[in-house]
């Protein structure tokens, strides 16, 4: 990569940085982190993009979902299990419903930093920075807990590879075995419909293993039916973290980002000349880019050129959040400029981020039906244009909070405040994310169906 180095990013411009007031710490810290092994490898990176390419060709759909953003205070291993098993459930619907495969990407063990609108807040007349995630300072609003402290990331680091540890051994040691499909709803959610059209599904599913067992076909002779493919995302935010676990691949000589699988960029550090930008060109892993109204499509064509030069497949996914009332108008634009040039993307829908509203009692909502509106949207504009909707970008956990509005088992603006736990933005929980996933499989049935139609 020409003129690349991963420290390149330095000389560009970095925003939604923080400043640490003790630059010899943050340089001892990275250094530390520098030496540490790294969390995922290379080949695992380079398998996500080939599964990511089957995306891109409408060959498999991505579900990506997690966290808004991990704390050190909610990392427990229960939690990191629900979200895992949501997504397990998520999964089995799309690909039974569609016959697709289903690439499974966490926002987990990594995801800390946020993004904010402003430097400072101010709260009862008192300003102070920021909160910007636990790997950067602390959500409580003291002068003390809002300052910069680069030994956040060697906590983060330990984390994040407890987290992967964790979800290796779900995806891999029986945890993720089809005969279980069963066994991974959650009892909280009895009471939803989904529930019960889920526990429909698993009987189906049982009923075709015990049909191919009598064959001769298990999970001892077909692995696959015993374990699952998991990778790892977040936002690639915090650049001394990035670049500290940057490594070059012995096999094939090329950096990798070795914090997580997939890395992304944000709706605020996409523009030209940026340090996020450059940081993101020069490693293999595959990478999206966060794309909302303020996007223009040259603006788009100029990075995708800029971080995907020999257009491989799979490498880049384009992540839209709109909003509800303007992903039909913005996004044809982008669609259109993307296939004019041939760039080979895969199309994620993020309807999450466009459809923050402020709840009448003061909370920071989702509205479910908004959610579900704009990825009604977001597949009928793909539809239009012909390409392919390729996956979804959810915020959602697996505990059982009150934090989006709506939904079968329909959250009121009353009852956010039972069990409102985010640290920053509000959350599908399991119930809603599982109702997602069967809204979600009736849209790819439509999809598949128009394509075989004409096909034919």
């Amino acid at each position: 990569m020409a003129n690349w180095a991963p420290d390149s990013w330095t000389n560009a411009q970095a925003r939604q940085m923080p400043t640490y007031p003790d630059r010899a710490a943050l340089d001892a810290t990275t250094q530390a982190l520098a030496s540490y092994p790294p969390l995922v490898f290379a080949g695992e990176a380079r398998n996500l993009t080939a599964e990511l390419a089957q995306v891109a060709q409408g060959k498999a759909f991505l579900l990506q979902g997690g966290d808004c953003a991990e704390s050190f205070a909610e990392f427990h291993p229960n939690n990191i299990r629900d979200t895992f098993r949501v997504i397990l459930q998520m999964a089995v619907v799309l690909t039974f419903a569609s016959k697709l495969p289903t690439v499974k990407v966490g926002r987990m063990a990594g995801q800390f930093a946020k993004p904010r609108s402003a430097d400072t807040e101010v709260i009862d007349g008192v300003e102070l920075p920021s909160y910007r995630g636990d790997n950067i300072n602390d959500i409580a609003f003291t002068p003390e807990g809002r300052i910069p402290d680069p030994q956040r990331m060697i906590r983060s680091y330990s984390q994040a590879a407890a987290t992967l540890n964790l979800l290796r051994a779900f995806a891999t040691g029986g945890y993720a075995n089809l005969h279980q499909v069963h066994r991974w709803t959650h009892d909280f959610m009895g009471r939803s419909p989904w529930a019960k059209k889920y526990a429909a599904v698993a009987d189906r599913i049982g009923e075709a293993l015990d049909f191919m067992a009598a064959c001769g076909i298990d999970a001892d002779s077909v692995p696959q039916l015993k374990a699952t493919s998991f990778y790892t995302s977040h936002e690639a935010l915090l650049l001394p973290y990035e670049q500290a676990l940057t490594r070059q691949d012995s096999l094939t000589g090329d950096w990798y980002d070795t914090s997580a699988h997939f890395l992304w960029i944000g709706d605020r550090t996409r523009f030209d000349g940026s340090a996020h930008v450059e940081f993101l060109r020069g490693i293999g892993n595959p990478i999206g880019i966060k794309c909302g109204p303020s996007l223009e499509p040259d603006a788009l064509l100029r990075m995708l050129d800029t971080l995907n030069p020999k257009r491989v497949p799979g490498r880049m996914t384009l992540i839209t959040r709109y909003g509800h009332d303007k992903i039909e108008s913005g996004l044809p634009k982008l669609i259109r400029a993307v296939q004019r040039e041939g760039h080979p993307v895969v199309w994620s829908c993020d309807p999450m981020h466009g459809n923050t509203i402020k709840a009448t009692t003061g909370y920071k909502t989702r509205p479910f039906e908004r959610i579900l509106a704009e990825v009604r949207g977001f597949f009928a504009v793909h539809r239009a244009e012909g390409s392919h909707a390729g996956g979804i970008h959810a915020e959602m956990t697996g505990q059982n909070v009150t934090e989006c509005t709506g939904g079968a088992i329909a959250v009121t603006e009353q009852a956010l405040a039972d069990r409102y736990h985010t640290h920053c933005d509000p959350r599908l929980n399991a119930g809603q994310s599982l109702e997602l996933a069967f809204l979600l499989a009736e849209m790819l049935n439509t999809e598949m169906a128009e394509r075989r139609r004409v096909a034919a």
